[in-house]
């Protein structure tokens, strides 16, 4: 177990006595499932969207659910980029649908849409971008594709809650998009997510199946009541999210102007120090658009990532990798993606850098001056 005490951590949960007072609360009234306050968190997040919101027990839920919601399912197909957490890819499968494993684009790690386009078949039903970092990439270009070949879109948007596409906030826009809010995002709720849309008939069958599919149970739990007669029409979950999760999301949401700012301000500042530099690359994000939820670099060349990160913690530094491509994976392997060369070499080469509000301008250039250091010894 490392020691963390003296540790300049990847990513930590920042909560402080607001949060705390909201959950006494809770648990002071008792009522601790789904009720008033996941109401009003979603009320608030409506606001902050512009459109229908459903929360959930955490975002693998929301992809599955809308997936599901929009009659994806055995047999069925989902183009999605390798580069991306287990949870897209598990939140397809457990539809009875195939992932089918995509290239990303090399400048914003985001899925290559060209690529995606080779591989579609009779059963593709749907495209799942995923918001590499908090960056969307041409997400424009991803719906021109998907309406010019009939597919629904499910974006992955666990790492961008507060970006910007042309002015426009994610998620309040296009078709689908799912957000998480784990102890670490942009936001958190301890864990939790959320599904938004306009899609109404969606957001109906969302909010059945995360009660166990019981028709309209959604519209009792904000009232602190049961559904005792009742009926099933859809396959449900028990995905729902709880007042406790609510009320430390509702505080979060009211601080997260600070939290966006104090990560754009970190994020542009980690550019600064590699800009310039020859084989450590970042991705270069408009950082008026996007909140990032990870930092990486990309070391070109680099031989020896173990030995690095090794280095860098013995230093004091904890770092990550974002993320081992799902192809590669035991589970996941397939003659569809069996050669993916472009996200196994960037796989090879990236390293995520700490980055969240508690962070600090003086961590950043020590972790930096180490990195560099270490990186041009012998792991290059």
């Amino acid at each position: 177990m490392e020691n963390l005490v003296n540790m300049i951590r990847l990513s930590k949960s920042c909560i402080g006595e607001e949060e705390k007072l909201a959950v006494m609360k809770v648990l002071d009234e008792g009522f601790l499932g789904m009720g008033s306050e996941v109401q009003k968190f979603e009320a608030e997040l409506e606001v902050f969207f512009g459109r229908k919101v459903v929360c959930v027990t955490n975002g693998t839920a929301a992809l599955q659910l809308s997936l599901q919601a929009i009659s994806v399912g055995l047999g069925d197909e989902v183009l999605v980029p390798s580069l991306t957490y287990l949870a897209s890819f598990q939140a397809i499968s457990a539809t009875g649908a195939l992932p089918v494993a995509c290239e990303v684009l090399k400048d914003s790690l985001t899925i290559d849409w060209r690529d995606a386009e080779t591989r579609i078949t009779s059963k593709t039903k749907a495209i799942m971008p995923v918001h590499y970092a908090g960056g969307v990439g041409p997400l424009g270009e991803v719906y021109a594709f998907a309406r010019a070949h009939g597919l629904r879109v499910i974006e992955d948007a666990a790492h961008a809650f507060g970006s910007t596409y042309h002015r426009k906030k994610i998620g309040s826009f296009g078709d689908i998009a799912c957000f998480s809010f784990d102890g670490i995002k942009n936001i958190t709720s301890g864990e939790g997510g959320c599904i938004v849309s306009e899609d109404l008939e969606l957001i109906q069958k969302v909010q059945d199946a995360r009660l166990l599919g019981v028709e309209k149970d959604t519209e009792s739990r904000y009232l602190g009541l049961r559904s005792w007669d009742f009926d099933v029409f859809d396959q449900g979950w028990r995905y729902h999210m709880s007042n406790v999760m609510a009320a430390i999301g509702r505080v979060q949401l009211q601080k997260f102007p600070k939290f966006s700012e104090r990560r754009q301000e970190l994020a542009r500042y980690y550019d600064t120090k590699f800009n310039d530099h020859t084989l450590i690359k970042n991705l270069n994000l408009n950082y008026d658009e996007v909140v990032p939820h990870i930092y990486m670099v990309q070391i070109q060349g680099l031989k020896n990532r173990k030995l690095l990160q090794k280095k860098l913690m013995d230093a004091g530094i904890q770092t990550g990798v974002h993320y081992l491509p799902n192809h590669l994976l035991s589970f996941y392997k397939n003659k569809r993606a069996a050669f993916l060369p472009l996200t196994e070499k960037i796989y090879s080469e990236i390293l995520t850098l700490p980055l969240h509000p508690e962070v600090s301008f003086r961590d950043i250039d020590y972790i930096a001056n180490t990195l560099i250091q270490a990186a041009s010894e012998d792991c290059i």
